[in-house]
């Protein structure tokens, strides 16, 4: 009887311990994150939170957005491959940044405008040189000159530019310090993850060259 009751309590003890082991996995404070394939406990640490979670929403867009990009994409495996296709559904899909970014948006014989089906100028995608006054376009393209970063620019800097309008290049000082024409006012209130993502599949593009 002694026996049964030890046994009982040892029982109760590593159930008891099962269910603190797995409340404490899934707590905000858990060193401990799943993702989102095969459900794998990976470190915290080792993993960018915002790169982790991703809702069945975002991945429907991102699945949708790797077969909608008008160029090849250097899109990995994993999370980081489903955070680029979400930044090209963003940009493709949602964002219109080809329209003012490519010149000409769409290659002869792809214009939607004009009743053909779409084709979109791959070979000068997103380099920008498309005029509005006395502004132009950027290249957001990897810039091979400086480290192949997206319009040259590191992560912290393109949300930076996005939530302030800053022009780095400072090419209109006589009209404004700010980007004009750019959309910037509405981009700004995106989430840091749809910018990341949007910067990823920048940086997964290939350069690319305004049409002289």
């Amino acid at each position: 009887m002694k026996r049964n009751c030890m046994l009982v309590i040892a029982l109760v003890g590593m159930i008891l311990a099962g269910k603190i082991s797995l409340a404490s996995a899934s707590g905000d404070s858990s060193p401990f994150l799943k993702t989102p394939e095969a459900g794998v406990v990976e470190p915290a640490q080792f993993q960018n939170p915002s790169i982790i979670e991703l809702t069945e929403a975002e991945i429907a867009r991102a699945q949708k957005g790797l077969t909608i990009s008008p160029v090849p994409i250097n899109a990995g495996a994993g999370r980081t491959r489903m955070l680029i296709g979400l930044g090209s559904y963003l940009v493709n899909a949602v964002g219109g940044c080809n329209d003012c970014h490519t010149n000409p948006s769409y290659a002869n014989g792809g214009d939607p405008f004009l009743g053909q089906a779409i084709k979109i100028n791959a070979a000068n995608y997103l380099a920008g040189g498309v005029k509005f006054g006395p502004f132009t376009s950027r290249n957001l393209t990897p810039d091979p000159k400086r480290g192949n970063l997206p319009a040259g620019l590191r992560l912290d800097e393109f949300i930076n530019v996005i939530r302030t309008g800053q022009d780095r290049d400072l090419l209109h000082p006589q009209i404004s310090p700010l980007l004009q024409v750019m959309p910037w006012p509405v981009y700004r209130n995106m989430t840091d993850r749809d910018l990341q993502a949007i910067y990823l599949y920048l940086s997964a593009i290939p350069h690319a060259e305004p049409a002289p």
